[in-house]
């Protein structure tokens, strides 16, 4: 076929291609490991550059200037989009709280320590419809402010500013979120392929009688929460109830916050739903070049005002919705309400035969008052036995329900900023609570010559390089990046639930601490079990190098504490427990997703990049690190020396490979028949995926064996140090 320079013949016009997606390798082959989420906070992508310190920057911060600022913004309403009653604490303690709300505890993902908001799915999630506008209302003060501040931190801080714009007083505030750049796409919300699908549809994440998918919190695709109209669309309070509880629960919050959550969130501000919803635009990320990033525009009348359609429900909660008070509680148990539709079309509760004066005022006609409403999870605040009981109370005592919801509020918006020495500001509670994961401080250095005296303790105390090895990355694997909790800091290990995990192999670990605590009791210097746990993987690690033929060492930062039962809430570490680690080739047999990419999940949790990923393998097989010592992936005859055997013997072309169970493969000689050596996906993935191979032959080279082991000793350091705020730059 002859090839033409005539557009006029082309079957696409310019402007018609141009708009096609790009056809991506994900296309072509949707089985493909895909490495993106190992490289999704790629430094490239940061515009303020990599010797850019925020935690240096907030701390030239007026934060009392940023303060008032923000609280004269509550009330300067602008015509482009004004503030109900003239008032935008309700959207911006939204703004805040559905930041907040996407964290998760069974992975730690979501929350507002990345400003995320700001970048796709989450800035055009249904139930974050008009926040767009909330952010745009914020940009002067961020312009003002610039770097000392981050979206992050702004976002928080306005919810709290609403809150004490319209009286009341909030637990506190502490900076130190950092922006990301580009979206978390990665990130799993859900398998539907539709907003808001409900539940047994293709893609559900529910499964018998209402299974919530393990990983996720929110009940549909597109909300933070639950669905105000109902359980799928349907009202009814019991049925909602229970969705309320499992998801707050894995938001980590308990009952009593769950009530003061609802009801504080409640007590402000108003739901928009006047007008039809179908005539909306489209969200941010799908909107028109000339809506300036704008979605959900609505053609009625402005568009905006008493016209905003926003969740489909329309009213405030309570009789005065610009004021801190007791309404929510006085209007739930003093009046019977009815189920009834809103102009938008969405079910909502409204009350049975009220008092004029206890309706609010239209919140754009003074001369008018409306109903208020309710929403399906705010009747279970009152149908619900276990939550009636908490907001009656609440109901009765004031100052009951400031300060939990001042606590509660303080830990949704604090949840995934890390330990407390990570807050910024002047703003920072002094107490400390338990959901921070608090260590005590150390009041001890070891000098060069202690440390080196310590490690040859440890190699000859009778411990195996494994089980020092093990015990020390174990101990560090729990930390997640996506939160900053766990790691090896606090020894939590010898702790409960920790200490009876299944892949810390209770036995093993028993008799490591066993012995180190024998070490710890003849020290003249009391030296952690934090601190012990870690030399001892570095010792031994010191040791596989030397007999490798190198002289390499691991550094090491003393100051590790360690936590106590008292300061640790057991039930909220249950999440960090690995259903798998490929890195010490651990897989549960139950689990549906395959090991490479539950590898990847994990090393992204550990802020690895991809060939620190690969690095870290190749070095944990030739150890002989592997999950109740298997022999999967151990490709070497010098097992427990640091060599780049792994790699040699992962790309030489005189073995094939032959799958003899799930999980599990021969790795066979190709002339003779002869098995040489048995793995598992964890561990051919990196001779089968082409980007991972090319890292894989990088360490197979023969003038790379040195370079192995020094590009294995930093990525394990880091591991080590993950939780090490102290010593690291904010």
């Amino acid at each position: 076929m002859e090839l033409s320079n005539d557009l006029s013949k082309c079957p696409f016009s310019p402007k018609e291609y141009n708009s096609r997606p790009a056809i991506t390798n994900q296309h072509w082959w949707p089985k493909a490991l895909n490495l993106d989420i190992l490289s999704q906070h790629d430094t490239k992508t940061n515009p303020l550059g990599s010797n850019f310190n925020y935690a240096d920057e907030f701390k030239k911060l007026d934060l009392e200037a940023v303060k008032s600022d923000l609280k004269n913004l509550m009330t300067d309403s602008q015509d482009w989009w004004p503030a109900d009653w003239g008032h935008y604490g309700g959207l911006m303690i939204r703004l805040a709280w559905h930041s907040a709300g996407t964290y998760r505890v069974s992975d730690g993902r979501g929350g507002s320590n990345t400003g995320n908001q700001r970048f796709a799915p989450i800035n055009s999630w249904p139930d974050n419809g008009n926040l767009d506008k909330a952010r745009r209302l914020l940009w002067p003060i961020k312009k003002k402010y610039g770097n000392k501040i981050s979206w992050a931190d702004l976002i928080i801080l306005s919810g709290n500013m609403a809150y004490e714009s319209m009286g009341f007083k909030t637990f506190g505030f502490a900076g130190g979120r950092e922006d990301i750049w580009h979206p978390e796409k990665d990130i799993s919300w859900g398998e539907e392929t539709e907003w808001l699908a409900k539940s047994g549809g293709l893609g559900s994440r529910y499964s018998g009688e209402r299974e919530l998918d393990s990983k996720l919190a929110a009940v549909m695709m597109g909300l933070v929460y639950v669905n105000p109209e109902g359980v799928d669309g349907q009202p009814d309070p019991l049925r909602t109830a229970y969705d309320v509880r499992v998801t707050f629960k894995r938001m980590a919050m308990n009952d009593e916050e769950t009530v003061a959550l609802t009801a504080g969130g409640h007590t402000v501000g108003k739901a928009h739903g006047n007008g039809d919803a179908s005539l909306l635009s489209k969200e941010p990320e799908g909107s028109e070049m000339e809506t300036q990033g704008f979605g959900w525009l609505n053609p009625k009348n402005n568009g905006n005002g008493a016209d905003t359609v926003t969740s489909g429900l329309e009213g405030s909660w309570t009789t005065n919705p610009t004021r801190w008070d007791n309404e929510y509680f006085h209007l739930l148990f003093t009046y019977d309400w009815e189920s009834k539709k809103s102009p938008a079309g969405a079910w909502q509760w409204e009350p049975i035969n009220i008092k004029e004066e206890d309706k609010p005022i239209d919140a754009f006609d003074p001369s008018k008052r409306n109903n208020p409403i309710m929403t399906d999870a705010d009747m279970a605040m009152k149908m619900d036995p276990i939550y009636r009981k908490i907001s009656e109370r609440f109901h009765k005592d004031q100052a009951d329900f400031d300060d939990v919801f001042a606590r509660a509020w303080f830990k949704l918006t604090h949840r995934d900023l890390g330990p407390k020495n990570r807050y910024l500001g002047a703003d920072v509670p002094d107490e400390v609570l338990i959901w921070q994961d608090p260590i005590p401080t150390v009041d001890y250095t070891l000098s060069d010559s202690e440390i080196e005296e310590l490690k040859v303790k440890l190699l000859g105390i009778g411990l195996t390089r494994p089980e020092l090895i093990n015990t020390a990355w174990d101990s560090a694997r729990t930390f997640r990046v996506s939160d900053l909790r766990g790691g090896a800091n606090g020894a939590r290990i010898q702790l409960s639930p920790q200490k009876d995990w299944t892949g810390n192999e209770p036995d093993r670990l028993k008799k490591v601490l066993a012995t180190l605590k024998q070490i710890q009791a003849d020290l003249s210097k009391k030296v952690s079990i934090a601190d012990l746990i870690v030399l001892g993987g570095n010792a031994a690690i010191e040791k596989a190098i030397q007999d490798a033929g190198f002289d390499v060492k691991v550094p090491f930062n003393a100051g590790r504490g360690d936590a106590t039962a008292e300061m640790t809430d057991a039930e909220s570490f249950e999440d960090l427990e690995p259903n798998a680690d490929g890195f010490r080739n651990f897989y549960k047999s139950e689990n549906t997703i395959n090991p490479e990419e539950l590898l990847l999940d994990r090393a992204q949790l550990l802020g690895l990049t991809a060939p620190e990923m690969t690095v870290l393998i190749g070095g944990m097989r030739v150890l002989g690190t592997n999950y109740q010592g298997s022999k999967e992936g151990v490709f070497t005859n010098n097992e427990g020396v640091l060599t780049n055997d792994f790699f040699v013997n992962l790309t030489d072309m005189n073995y094939s490979w032959k799958p003899i169970a799930d999980n599990l493969y021969n790795i066979v000689n190709r002339k003779s028949g002869v098995t040489k050596w048995t793995a598992t996906r964890a561990d051919l993935v990196f001779g089968s995926n082409s980007i991972l191979r090319s890292y894989a032959e990088v360490y197979a080279q023969d003038d790379n064996k040195e370079k192995f082991a020094i590009d294995f000793v930093k990525a394990w350091t880091k591991v080590m140090n993950n939780d090490r705020f102290d010593i690291k730059s904010n």
